[in-house]
């Protein structure tokens, strides 16, 4: 899913490419991906484009007459950019035409999770934020106060949008790493130094890899919008080792996410419970990263 680090990152190349242009085509080719009926999407053609923003993991373009578009890209949506002349894909969900090009969405797979909304005016856009912090602009104290106000782990805490804006899966993996904390901590029981390490390594990362990518978009539209990047610390790095001390990354699996940790850094060298494998195994899990290494 594109997270904080990508979606400004796309923010910046629709701004270059789209603000002072005119919708002159709206085309939808999937039923699932609308999911609003009033504004009808007809108000929306010739219109031109005033603002693009970053809501969350959203991205709005607002448009004359207090119009917004607000595309939400879940876990597999995409946009690509093609400029005026070359051909767009025939198979997006759906496509954006203005005078100097066509932006399009596609969503890999079968399951369609990605949305579009219209809205109009401002207190109809407030209602697309799920209200997540934002992070780079907070206090320690704001994220403090966030982070404490439930009672979750912190790999969930950080992962919902109602309380932090823009991290997802992915994300959340390096921030902990960063943090040397266990992604299963409850965020009742951080204390205040381990809170100070968590904000300093939200802050720290999002700015890096935000950075990074815009680096490697090199002023093109970003086309390579991944949850597994080159540089990554432990997030898709199952059994490589450790940038910091070498140890082999372990992962949690649930549904369709899962957990990279590791366990010399964050976890004191003990083993987080993976639901199947340590069903499977019972007596014979391993309890820390070392019994794990001999077992293997």
């Amino acid at each position: 899913m594109p997270e904080l680090p990508d979606v400004p990152v796309y923010v910046e190349a629709l701004e270059q490419r789209i603000v002072g242009e005119r919708l002159e085509r709206l085309e939808i080719r999937s039923p699932f991906l609308l999911r609003t009926v009033e504004p009808a999407v007809e108000t929306a053609l010739g219109k031109r484009v005033l603002a693009v923003r970053r809501i969350g993991k959203r991205i709005a373009i607002g448009l004359e007459g207090k119009l917004w578009l607000v595309l939400h890209l879940m876990i597999a949506g995409r946009l690509h950019w093609f400029a005026r002349g070359v051909t767009a894909q025939r198979t997006a969900l759906a496509r954006l035409e203005f005078g100097n090009g066509t932006l399009t969405l596609t969503e890999a797979g079968t399951k369609r999770r990605a949305s579009l909304h219209l809205v109009q005016g401002e207190q109809a856009l407030a209602q697309q934020d799920p209200g997540g912090l934002e992070i780079l602009s907070s206090s320690a104290a704001e994220f403090a106060g966030r982070l404490r106000g439930e009672n979750h782990t912190l790999k969930r805490a950080l992962t919902d949008p109602k309380l932090f804006s823009g991290i997802g899966n992915a994300y959340s993996d390096e921030i902990l790493h960063a943090a040397r904390l266990s992604p299963l901590l409850l965020t009742r029981r951080i204390d205040d130094e381990q809170v100070t390490r968590l904000h300093c390594a939200v802050r720290e990362q999002m700015q890096l890899w935000i950075e990074r990518l815009r680096e490697s978009a090199g002023g093109e539209f970003p086309e390579k919008v991944t949850a597994f990047r080159a540089g990554m610390a432990v997030h898709g790095r199952f059994r490589q080792p450790c940038p910091v001390c070498g140890t082999p990354v372990q992962r949690i699996r649930y549904a369709d996410n899962e957990t990279n940790y590791c366990a010399r850094c964050q976890t004191g060298g003990r083993l987080l419970a993976d639901r199947s494998l340590s069903r499977l195994l019972k007596a014979d899990w391993p309890q820390s990263v070392d019994g794990f290494d001999r077992e293997a």
